[in-house]
């Protein structure tokens, strides 16, 4: 990567131009110059400090607006990267992620924050269309491009139709994966808002709180029965959803 003291030699602090916006529009340009390619890592905060004599204040205000016109992302714990162009998800097709990530070139990888066999309470009674008491399988993992956060998910899963969903390796296979080598569902439904994601949210997908997501919740079912109800979380900036599809398969209604 080229050296700061390389990279920002224009910096001017004499001139009537604020230091933060010449920063800025030296990011900006070497971005769309494609100097610095999307995924690449800017140098640390330390760096970015010593090698310019700026305060931090300086430099978060210059990315902090980069941010915001989705030039870079921010990850908490990792740094900032030049932006990528927002992956795809499907909204009619169940897609592994792992599958669309390596077809991406880049690696996936999950970490499993709970599995677990829980008693439903009422909401997930009536999203799962069960019996109040009885008792789901719950799955809460969060999945990575890169190092990079993309995808919380929140699965629930009905025992009796996936006796042994909680057996499984998740982190060497996806449940997305594994589910569809089960059964293959007679319907779905799709439900898609954007959130201002929980504190729990934004430290799970490292983002800043301002930052809102997409949201899609999926239900599955096979003889009339729901399967699965999963709740996938996005970062608004590092994903997108959408949906093709033949016009002869859609009727619109008067």
């Amino acid at each position: 990567m080229q050296t700061l003291v390389n990279s920002f030699n224009a910096i001017d602090k004499s001139a009537p131009e604020p230091i933060y916006q010449q920063i800025k529009n030296t990011i900006e340009q070497k971005i769309n110059n494609a100097e610095w390619a999307a995924g690449q890592k800017l140098p640390s905060e330390n760096e970015r400090v010593s090698a310019l004599d700026v305060s931090r204040m300086t430099i978060n205000r210059a990315l902090r607006e980069l941010t915001q016109q989705g030039l870079i992302n921010r990850i908490h714990g990792l740094g900032s990267f030049v932006a990528e162009r927002p992956r795809h998800a499907s909204l009619i097709e169940l897609q592994d992620i792992a599958v669309e990530i390596e077809q991406s070139g880049k690696h996936h990888s999950s970490k499993i924050l709970v599995l677990e066999k829980r008693q439903a309470n009422d909401e997930v009674v009536e999203q799962m269309q069960i019996a109040a008491g009885d008792e789901v399988y719950y799955l809460g993992a969060v999945h990575y491009r890169d190092e990079i956060p993309i995808q919380l998910e929140q699965r629930y899963v009905n025992p009796g139709l996936i006796p042994e969903f909680l057996q499984q390796d998740f982190n060497r296979i996806t449940s997305t994966a594994y589910l569809l080598q089960q059964f293959r569902p007679d319907e779905m439904e799709h439900i898609v808002r954007a959130v201002i994601p929980n504190s729990q949210m934004q430290k799970q997908l490292r983002i800043e709180r301002e930052l809102p997501c997409l949201q899609l919740q999926r239900r599955t079912w096979i003889n009339s029965q729901v399967v699965t109800q999963v709740t996938l979380t996005y970062p608004g900036n590092r994903y997108e959803l959408g949906a093709k599809y033949a016009t002869d398969d859609y009727h619109p209604r008067p």
